[in-house]
């Protein structure tokens, strides 16, 4: 009771955030032409929606550079403000391994508990006083929008390491790497997403990412967890082909490139008897693999609950934990990016 209040607590600081901004962005000309022209000189990366087809090849071009050597020390002097309001371990470790590979210093906190919101301090309050120490801020926010908002009132760049359900550009461009690495391509794959479609903000950025490359998505949920009407719309905008089903067998995976499962979120159901009924709707074992496709490679965000059984991680199509180890270079590439250093 007492977490849910204080989920809450924060969710109304940052919605008087929201209010405070748009008051200003309606009735004061001036503050609006000045976050505009900050948005202009930063490049924050908040969805993977800001990036363009050329710009994600480069990144990933960027990436395979750092994969092949990873410790440069070319950002000495830099301050990385590394912000998770909500938890994480493979996401802030890399991001925070990646700056310290590098040669920049990390300032910041993991737990929301830890900072001064618990105190009541606004989101804006906490990006405004971080941007007089960092030159980048990373930033997790539980509640969608976050990251956006964040963006425009921060006079330093932002990189959105997951803002609620909505998006999670810097996992989706690994998700992009390591299918790149494994096929040898992005174009014309079956891609398998499965698992919780409704609320998985991976499955989200991913689809958005791929309208450049031709797939076939084929959406398997159980229906409580159904990929959002918005985003079938978007495939269809975009002639995406996609299928949906609730059933998960050796025959449904057959075709498969990529299958991309995913856990069912505890953290984003209000109601824990929905989450009773759906937490086991799947699991990925080695048996059902036989059939598969000899280029198939199994990708997960991670973490992982029961969705895949252990005896699928000595199967070499399995590839969610170097798929992890991909977010290391993919990182580094997007904090040179955002902060204008080539390499």
């Amino acid at each position: 009771m007492n977490e849910n209040l204080a989920q809450l607590y924060i969710g109304i600081i940052f919605f008087y955030d929201i209010i405070i901004y748009l008051y200003g962005k309606l009735y004061t000309g001036n503050h609006t032409a000045t976050i505009n022209s900050q948005s202009m000189e930063k490049r924050s990366l908040v969805s993977i929606n800001d990036l363009s087809r050329d710009k994600i090849l480069s990144l990933l071009e960027k990436a395979s550079k750092f994969e092949e050597n990873p410790n440069r020390d070319i950002l000495a002097g830099k301050v990385i403000g590394s912000l998770f309001f909500e938890p994480s371990t493979r996401t802030r470790l890399s991001f925070e391994t990646a700056a310290m590979r590098l040669g920049a210093r990390v300032i910041g906190f993991s737990d929301a508990a830890t900072s001064s919101a618990s105190k009541g301090e606004t989101l804006k309050d906490t990006i405004m006083m971080v941007s007089n120490y960092a030159d980048l801020i990373v930033m997790r926010h539980r509640l969608e929008g976050a990251a956006r908002y964040a963006s425009e009132i921060s006079p330093v760049p932002i990189i959105n390491a997951g803002d609620g359900a909505n998006q999670h550009p810097s996992q989706t461009m690994l998700d992009l790497y390591s299918i790149q690495k494994t096929q040898g391509t992005l174009e014309n794959l079956h891609i398998h997403l499965v698992g919780d479609l409704k609320y998985g903000r991976t499955v989200h950025s991913l689809l958005h990412a791929m309208r450049h490359f031709n797939p076939t998505f084929h959406f398997i949920s159980p229906e409580e967890l159904h990929m959002p009407e918005e985003y079938r719309i978007f495939c269809r905008k975009n002639n995406i082909s996609f299928t949906e089903t609730t059933e998960f067998n050796e025959e449904v995976i057959s075709s498969a490139d990529i299958i991309y499962m995913t856990r069912v979120q505890r953290e984003r159901f209000s109601d824990l008897m929905e989450y009773e009924k759906v937490k086991d709707c799947y699991s990925l074992t080695n048996a059902m693999l036989a059939g598969s496709k000899e280029n198939l490679r199994i990708l997960h965000p991670l973490p992982r609950v029961t969705e895949i059984a252990y005896d699928v991680d000595d199967n070499p199509k399995a590839y969610y934990f170097r798929q992890a180890q991909n977010g290391l270079y993919v990182r580094e590439a997007l904090i040179c990016d955002v902060l204008g250093i080539e390499i």
